[in-house]
C-alpha cells in the first residue's frame, strides 16, 4: 500500500506550527515557532498580536519544514490545516495559506477541527484502541468524550464554564506568575503541601466540571489575606488547587469508567502534561485495567504532527474540504448528550 503523505498546518493560538505526516502516525519533520515570549510581556494572548506574528512566520515555518525532511511539495499527497477552534485571526491565517498551496500545488484539503487533533495526538506512534474515554483539557476545553471508533464523538460531559487550564492561568496570574501559568503552577505546587482548605468544583454525578467558583474563591483569598497584611503561602496555595483541580478531573474520569465499557483512556490537550494528573490518571488506569495513553510533551501542546494525525482518517475516508472553507472561533465536534 502506498505511503501518504500529510502536509499539516496548526495556527489557531499563539504557535505557527507545520509538519509532515506519514500515515498518520511517523513525523517526518516537525516545526513550532512559538510566540510565547512575546505575550508573556502581556500576561496573556493578545489576539491582534498573535495573528500579525501568524503572518510574518508561516513562510519561513513552511520552509523549515520542507527543509528538514527529504519530502517534496510534489510528494505530498494533501494538506490539512486547523479550521476551528480557536483564535480567529490566528485560524485565518493558517487557512488562506493552506488553500494558496493546494491552488498552487493541486493538492487537496482537509479541514481539522483542532480539539479533535488533541485527541489523536495519542495516535501518533500509537495504534488507538477502540472503545475508548477521552479526557481533553485545555485552555479552552474541559471535555470527557467517548469514542466507539475513528471520528465517532460522543461528549459525556464538559465544563460549565472555565475550562481548566484557564483557571491554571487565572490562578497564576494571582499568584503573581509569568504567562503561560499552568506550567508554573505546577512547577510551584512541587514544593508545596495541600494545607489551604478549597470548596469542591460540581460536586455531583453528572460527568459535568466547573471551575469559576474555585478561581473565584482563590482570587478572594488572596485578596483578602494581602488586604490583612498576611503572608500567602504560595507553594501551599498551588498546592492544594492543583490538588482540588485534579482529583476533580479523577472523580469524573472514574465515574465514566465505571458506567462505560472501554478499552483505552487516553489524555488530551495542553493540560496533559502536568505532572501530578499524569500521575493521579495512571492510578486510575491500573485499578480499571484499561490502558492509559498519554501524549509525549511535545505533542500535547498546539502543533501540527497532532493535525496531520488527526486527518489521516479523513483522507482514507476522501473527506476534503473546498475552497469555501472558512476559519471559526468555535465549534463542537458533536452536540453535547444530556445526562
Amino acid at each position: 500500500m502506498k505511503d501518504v503523505y500529510l502536509l499539516a498546518i496548526e495556527s489557531s493560538c499563539d504557535e505557527t506550527s507545520m509538519a509532515i505526516v506519514k500515515n498518520g502516525r511517523t513525523i517526518e519533520s516537525f516545526t513550532v515557532l512559538t510566540q510565547m515570549d512575546t505575550h508573556a510581556n502581556f500576561g496573556g494572548v493578545v489576539p491582534e498580536i498573535a495573528s500579525r506574528m501568524h503572518t510574518e512566520n508561516i513562510t519561513m515555518v513552511f520552509e523549515e519544514t520542507l527543509k528538514k525532511s527529504n519530502i517534496k511539495m510534489e510528494d505530498v499527497d494533501a494538506i490539512a490545516v486547523t479550521y476551528a477552534p480557536g483564535l480567529l485571526g490566528s485560524l485565518l491565517v493558517g487557512v488562506e495559506f493552506a488553500k494558496t498551496l493546494c491552488l498552487v500545488y493541486k493538492k487537496p484539503l482537509i479541514a481539522v477541527n483542532h480539539t479533535i487533533g488533541h485527541i489523536y495526538a495519542n495516535a501518533i506512534e500509537h495504534t488507538l484502541e477502540f472503545p475508548l474515554l477521552a479526557l481533553v483539557v485545555s485552555g479552552g476545553h474541559t471535555d470527557l468524550i467517548l469514542m466507539k471508533k475513528d471520528y465517532d464523538f460522543e461528549i459525556l460531559g464538559s465544563t460549565l464554564d472555565d475550562a481548566v487550564g484557564e483557571c491554571y492561568d487565572k490562578v497564576a496570574r494571582v499568584l503573581g506568575l509569568k504567562y503561560p501559568g499552568g506550567p508554573n503552577v505546577d512547577k510551584l505546587a512541587m514544593d508545596g503541601n495541600d494545607t489551604y482548605p478549597l470548596p469542591k468544583p460540581v460536586n455531583d454525578q453528572s460527568y459535568n466540571f466547573s471551575f469559576s467558583g474555585l478561581k473565584s474563591y482563590i482570587i478572594n483569598l488572596v485578596h483578602n489575606e494581602t488586604q490583612r497584611g498576611n503572608e500567602i503561602r504560595k507553594n501551599d496555595l498551588a498546592k492544594s488547587f492543583q490538588v482540588t483541580v485534579v482529583d476533580e478531573l479523577i472523580r469524573k474520569v472514574e465515574l465514566a469508567l465505571q458506567h462505560n465499557d472501554v478499552k483505552e483512556l487516553i489524555i488530551a490537550g495542553g493540560v496533559s502534561a502536568n505532572r501530578h494528573l499524569r500521575e493521579e490518571i495512571k492510578k486510575v488506569a491500573d485499578k480499571y485495567q484499561v490502558h492509559l495513553s498519554i501524549p509525549k510533551i511535545e505533542y500535547c501542546t498546539d502543533n501540527a504532527a497532532m493535525i496531520g494525525a488527526a486527518a489521516y482518517p479523513l483522507y482514507k475516508q476522501k473527506k476534503f474540504a473546498d475552497f469555501t472553507l472558512n476559519a471559526s472561533s468555535s465549534g463542537s465536534i458533536v452536540q453535547k448528550k444530556d445526562n
